[in-house]
């Protein structure tokens, strides 16, 4: 059995970029509409699972963008800080 983590972006670029990094990691993701990635995770692999969000964090501190994934219910959306 096998669960989706899907990753929003907030602009195409990011998209794009999360794409390549994610595939970098041998994570296998894949687009399926201008923001969205999506990434198979078995529901028993919660290191894999775990990676996906490291990916994330790790591109965006790479990028230098002030933007935060925040993860809630297997979606990690990726959005400038709050306040």
């Amino acid at each position: 059995m096998s669960s989706t983590i899907q990753v929003e972006a907030a602009r195409i670029p990011d998209r794009d970029r999360l794409l390549r990094e994610l595939e970098e990691h041998g994570i296998e993701a894949k687009a399926v509409d201008d923001l969205t990635i999506i990434v198979e995770c078995a529901d028993d692999d919660a290191e894999k699972c775990g990676e996906v969000f490291a990916a994330v964090e790790s591109t965006i501190m790479s990028i230098g963008a002030p933007f935060v994934p925040t993860k809630h219910e297997d979606v990690i959306y990726i959005r400038p800080p709050v306040g």
